[in-house]
């Protein structure tokens, strides 16, 4: 298969999201660090990861096989404060207590690097209903919240737990479509391909 772009992305949810709008790419996995830097807002956070996975892929191409690369990174807001993936069970848990009966930020950053580059974020604001502690340790059950932002992916079964979402459902999944389109628009890389 012809590749317009790289991914450089190892999650399936953003590969599944790039497919649903028909974009040709092949998978590049970046490896950078991740640590949250001082004075550093949750917005600038997302958007350094994106072009930092980006560049480093795009660094390490030779001429003959550059292609554009797009970077996404995810996180899960509240407060100001910045939700990571849970360390185990105890962090999960708790990091659920403080999402319940609240408006949270979902933020994605997003990067396109080729001789130029782009970056942009989407911010996208979820409202949980409230959650009692032992739904919250049969959703740990499940598995699903191990990898997550925020302990949680909304196309999954904590889709229950959402009562109000203002702003882009694809951004909370890891990669905002609108913004996405409109980066491939802006360097010639087509969607809708079979």
């Amino acid at each position: 298969m012809d590749v317009d772009l790289y991914l450089a992305s190892q999650s399936p949810r953003r590969q599944q999201l790039l497919e649903q709008i028909g974009v040709r790419f092949e998978v590049r996995i970046a490896d950078i660090d991740e640590t949250i830097i001082a004075q550093e807002s949750p917005e600038q956070h997302v958007q350094r990861l994106a072009y930092e996975k980006a560049n480093a892929i795009w660094s390490s191409l030779s001429e003959s096989t550059r292609l554009p690369v797009l970077g996404a990174d995810t996180i899960v807001c509240l407060d100001g404060e910045i939700l990571g993936k849970p360390a185990d069970q105890a962090s999960a848990s708790s990091m659920l207590r403080s999402l319940s009966g609240r408006e949270h930020q979902v933020m994605t950053g997003i990067a396109m690097i080729s001789e130029r580059h782009s970056v942009c974020v989407n911010v996208s604001h979820v409202s949980f209903r409230e959650l009692d502690q032992l739904e919250i340790d049969d959703y740990w059950a499940t598995g699903e919240a191990e990898d997550k932002a925020g302990s949680y992916a909304i196309q999954g079964r904590a889709a229950s737990f959402v009562s109000h979402l203002r702003g882009s459902f694809s951004s909370v999944v890891g990669l905002p479509l609108y913004e996405t389109a409109q980066l491939l628009s802006e360097y010639n890389i087509p969607i809708w391909q079979k």
